[in-house]
C-alpha cells in the first residue's frame, strides 16, 4: 500500500461518515448502527461494485478513473477543493479543466493598483498566458490589453500577432519560446482541458512560428529571469521578472518587473 492510497482510504471513510442516509434517500431503521453511509450504499450510488469500493477504502493499490472519482465526489457531496484533493490522492493530478480562480475581477484590479502603482510593469496572468489585470506601466511598455476582446487578452497572443511586439521585447524569439515552453508544461497536466486546447488551436491558426516552436516539445518552469523592453524611439530598460503565486488561486500569478540597469 502506498501512503497516498492509505490517505485516500481514510479520506473516503471520513467523508462517508458525515453523509446521513436520509440525505441520499436511504431509510434509517432501528437496526442501523452507523450514522453515516455504509460502503455498499456509496458503491451503489457511485455505480461501482461494493468489493471494488471496499478495496479502495482499504488503501489497496488500484487506480480509479477520473469519472469514477467524480461520481464518488458527487455521492459524498465534496466541495470543489475536496474533489481536487480526491483526484490528487488517487491520480497525482487535479481534475482536468479545473482551475480555481477565487478572486473576482475587481479584486485582481485592486491588487494590481496596490502593488503596481509605479513606473514598472505589474500584471496578473494565469497558466493560459491570459493577462487578467495590469497597471499603466504594462500598457506603456507592452500594450493596453483593453484594445483586445477579453478572449484575446493573452501575452502569447500579443507576442505572436502584434507587429510591435518584436520591437518592444528585445529578445522576442527567446521570450516567446520560453512562454510556449511554459504553456506546454502547464498543458501536460490538463491535456483534455477544452480551454487550453482552444487557445492552442487559436495560436496555431494565427502563427506558423507558434506551430514550429510548439512542435519542438521544449518545456520549462516559471522562474525569475531578465527581460529587456524598449519603447519605439526611447531608452531601453532591463527588468528582473519575479512571479508571485496567489494563495487563493491555483492558476493566477502576479508578474512584477523589477528595474535593474538602463542602457
Amino acid at each position: 500500500m502506498t501512503r497516498s492510497a492509505q490517505e485516500l482510504g481514510r479520506f473516503l471513510r471520513i467523508r462517508r461518515d458525515r453523509i446521513r442516509p436520509e440525505q441520499v434517500g436511504f431509510p434509517v431503521g432501528p437496526r442501523r448502527r452507523s450514522l453515516g453511509l455504509r460502503r455498499e450504499e456509496v458503491a451503489v450510488l457511485a455505480g461501482v461494485s461494493p468489493t471494488w469500493y471496499t478495496y479502495l477504502e482499504q488503501g489497496r493499490n488500484i487506480t480509479p478513473s477520473p469519472e469514477v472519482l467524480d461520481s464518488l465526489a458527487n455521492v459524498l457531496m465534496l466541495t470543489a477543493e475536496e474533489r481536487r484533493y480526491l483526484h490528487l490522492l488517487a491520480l497525482g493530478r487535479a481534475p482536468a479543466g479545473q482551475i480555481r480562480v477565487a478572486s473576482p475581477d475587481d479584486e485582481l484590479w485592486t491588487l494590481v493598483r496596490a502593488v503596481g502603482n509605479g513606473q514598472h510593469p505589474v500584471y496578473i496572468g494565469n497558466e493560459y498566458g491570459d493577462v487578467l489585470a495590469w497597471n499603466e506601466a504594462t500598457a506603456h511598455w507592452f500594450t493596453d490589453f483593453h484594445r483586445y476582446p477579453r478572449e484575446r487578452r493573452n501575452m502569447l497572443w500579443w507576442l505572436l500577432t502584434d507587429p510591435e511586439a518584436p520591437e518592444r521585447v528585445l529578445d522576442w524569439a527567446e521570450e516567446t519560446r520560453d512562454l510556449i515552453a511554459r504553456l506546454r508544461s502547464a498543458w501536460a497536466g490538463r491535456p483534455e482541458d477544452p480551454a487550453f486546447n482552444a487557445r492552442i488551436d487559436n495560436f496555431s491558426a494565427a502563427s506558423a512560428q507558434f506551430r514550429t516552436w510548439w512542435a519542438e516539445h521544449h518545456v520549462t518552469a516559471q522562474q525569475p529571469r531578465d527581460r529587456v523592453l524598449q519603447r519605439p524611439g526611447q531608452q531601453r530598460q532591463a527588468f528582473r521578472i519575479v512571479v508571485l503565486r496567489l494563495a487563493d488561486s491555483s492558476s493566477n500569478s502576479v508578474v512584477v518587473h523589477l528595474p535593474t540597469t538602463s542602457s
